[in-house]
């Protein structure tokens, strides 16, 4: 048994270290703020550091407020985007109200081909906080159970439907956040990617069949108690 948990400790770590490749991309994501009384303007901007055209890749920034009474509230936006060579461009603006007794997290992440490249990320305090900013990690969300969805066709819709159902059901809310993108593909079906702590850990190509999207859901649900189970255990041992 110890053998087997030492063996699912280093696939795991493995992982951790081959998704931790993003951080030696070119194209850097970068989350400015222009804050007004309690009005905030959060800026979502991408870098290109190479003297090369970048295409292909698509971002996503949304924020996390959570309000006096404990209550949450989110807002998304996300897109496809290029770069010219050495070139700046800002991809997406939010305006959040944020209150006295407020704070709201805020998540900025640059992907290419469903890979993380870049993410920023940041905390934004009401008016009566000395400190106004500070950066947050993903896993300093308080909430359990948050699901982002980047959908784009009905299939998509209908597999995110299914899966938060079911998922809300479950009793089995973990504390990350879980990630569902789509992307269209050749001919009247697209790919389906579910994403946690920047790496997919399931992803299928829709067909217009409510128990084929429904069989989708299963597996997905079965595949993300097990990278939370491997999850646990490699943060058990780095606590160790």
């Amino acid at each position: 048994m110890k053998k087997l948990l030492v063996k699912i400790f280093v696939l795991s770590l493995f992982l951790f270290i081959r998704n931790s490749a993003f951080s030696q991309e070119s194209v850097q994501a970068r989350i400015v703020t222009k804050k007004t009384d309690n009005l905030v303007d959060i800026n979502g901007f991408a870098q290109n550091n190479d003297a090369t055209y970048k295409d292909g890749y698509t971002f996503l920034l949304f924020s996390l407020k959570k309000g006096k009474e404990g209550n949450y509230s989110k807002n998304v936006q996300s897109g496809e985007f290029s770069l010219e060579p050495t070139a700046e461009k800002k991809l997406a603006t939010l305006k959040i109200n944020v209150q006295e007794g407020e704070e709201c997290k805020v998540f900025f992440f640059i992907r290419k081909d469903d890979k993380l490249v870049s993410k920023d990320s940041l905390i934004v305090y009401g008016a009566e906080k000395l400190e106004a900013e500070k950066v947050v990690s993903e896993t300093d969300i308080e909430i359990k159970g948050l699901v982002i969805e980047d959908v784009k066709t009905k299939l998509g819709k209908d597999f995110y439907d299914f899966f938060y159902q079911k998922y809300m059901t479950s009793g089995l809310q973990y504390p990350f956040i879980i990630n569902i993108t789509e992307k269209p593909s050749i001919g009247r079906g697209s790919k389906v990617s579910i994403i946690i702590d920047d790496r997919t850990v399931f992803e299928f190509m829709t067909r217009p069949n409510d128990e084929y999207i429904q069989s989708a859901v299963n597996l997905a649900l079965r595949n993300i108690y097990n990278y939370s189970t491997q999850r646990k255990l490699l943060y058990k041992n780095k606590k160790i």
